[in-house]
């Protein structure tokens, strides 16, 4: 915060806690089983019956303390919110411009990954049209020879890239 902003609020909420001392100071005044009198700004225990009760702090403290001590609560727990402009700020055109960038990052990486795909069964349906053409078809094995499929080979070949195809080419 800016700060006269600061010492504004500072002055205000020192003001605020001057005005309302009077009525926070509410008064009980008691006697215990001793006969001792006592005076406190908390109500006495339970067990001093009412007739023991020399002074109660009138109905009108009471609901200005108990409307300041709410009032004192919430501004406490909820930080002090400022108007906000009627324009953007630009935090928010930051966090906008963020948005938009991280949109766009993720647009490109769906059409990366959709382009890759289109490849890929692209491949898998060549693959599977000259499997099932008859041609020969060679590849190396582990050990870097290269090995002709047989029909067998050709088969289990074939099981595998149409599994691909069901996969991939939706």
């Amino acid at each position: 915060m800016p700060r006269p902003l600061v010492a504004a609020h500072a002055l205000f909420v020192g003001l605020a806690l001057l005005l309302g001392a009077s009525q926070v100071h509410a008064q009980w005044k008691w006697r215990d089983q001793k006969g001792q009198v006592h005076v406190s700004d908390l109500p006495p225990p339970r067990e001093v019956p009412d007739k023991d009760v020399l002074q109660r702090p009138t109905a009108t403290a009471r609901t200005v303390v108990t409307s300041q001590a709410a009032a004192s609560a919430a501004s406490a727990a909820a930080p002090i919110v400022l108007a906000k402009p009627q324009g953007e700020t630009e935090l928010d055109k930051r966090r906008k411009a963020t948005e938009q960038e991280q949109q766009a990052k993720n647009k490109a990486e769906e059409e990366r990954v959709a382009e890759q795909r289109r490849e890929n069964c692209a491949r898998a349906r060549g693959h599977a049209s000259a499997l099932e053409g008859g041609q020969r078809i060679a590849r190396t094995n582990e050990k870097g020879e290269r090995e002709i499929l047989d029909d067998k080979a050709r088969a289990d070949e074939l099981r595998r890239t149409r599994q691909i195809i069901a996969t991939d080419c939706r």
